[in-house]
């Protein structure tokens, strides 16, 4: 499906050995191109993965950030980067839509804008009153901060992603709005995930990560004005 551009995608992997497999199987391109970070599991994912035909990287301080980064530390030739989850919430098949206007040189990075059913309502709430943040402070227009997410591997490495934690997505749009990537987002259908999630299988669980992912707002917007500078842009 890639015959111009090489494509790897990183696939953060936590304790995911029920839905690894599936996750791998359903991947529109060559299995080999997926890098699964395990990110400390107690289980066999990485077993499952290796075995599903993925490269398997360890990386053992969890964060979802961090797993991200592991990840493109090892796929460095790779003209565009896709991240997608490993619980088979998403389906991988759709990766073809994320790519697609990248490919065609429309967009530099492509989010898909997670619908349907499956996401827990106080997950989707955290999410929407991130978003709203985000919009109002940068006067962007997003709809969602979902995972599953291509991009241009040179816009990523000119945005220095630094967050290693559940901020990393929110780091990705922010810097992109300040760059003037073009972003585009499309739908992506969403399902039940496949075993209970780290993050918003409880309501604690998304507090901590709502908590977090707002400390990283405020954070670069506080942070702003010396990005801007750092770039050459006139204060204002």
């Amino acid at each position: 499906m890639n015959g111009r551009r090489s494509v790897a995608v990183i696939i953060p992997a936590l304790n995911e050995e029920q839905s690894i497999g599936l996750v791998l199987s359903h991947l529109p391109i060559p299995v080999p191109s997926a890098v699964v970070v395990d990110n400390g599991s107690t289980d066999r994912t990485a077993e499952f993965a290796a075995a599903g035909g993925a490269r398997v990287v360890r990386e053992p301080k969890r964060g979802y950030g961090a797993a991200c980064m592991a990840g493109l530390a090892v796929c460095a030739d790779a003209e565009i980067v896709a991240f997608l989850d490993a619980d088979f919430s998403e389906e991988p098949q759709q990766l073809r839509d994320l790519l697609a206007p990248i490919e065609s040189g429309d967009a530099d990075l492509v989010l898909g804008a997670r619908v349907g059913e499956g996401r827990p309502w106080h997950a989707s709430l955290g999410t929407w009153g991130c978003v709203t943040a985000i919009n109002l402070l940068w006067g962007t227009s997003y709809t969602d901060l979902g995972p599953f997410r291509a991009i241009r591997r040179s816009a990523l490495d000119a945005l220095a992603m630094t967050d290693r934690t559940w901020g990393w997505t929110i780091e990705m749009q922010v810097k992109a709005a300040e760059q003037g990537l073009r972003t585009i987002e499309i739908p992506v259908r969403t399902r039940p995930r496949i075993g209970q999630s780290k993050i918003s299988g409880t309501l604690s669980g998304t507090i901590r990560a709502a908590t977090r992912m707002l400390a990283m707002i405020l954070t670069l917007r506080l942070t702003r004005q010396g990005r801007r500078q750092s770039r050459g842009v006139p204060r204002g």
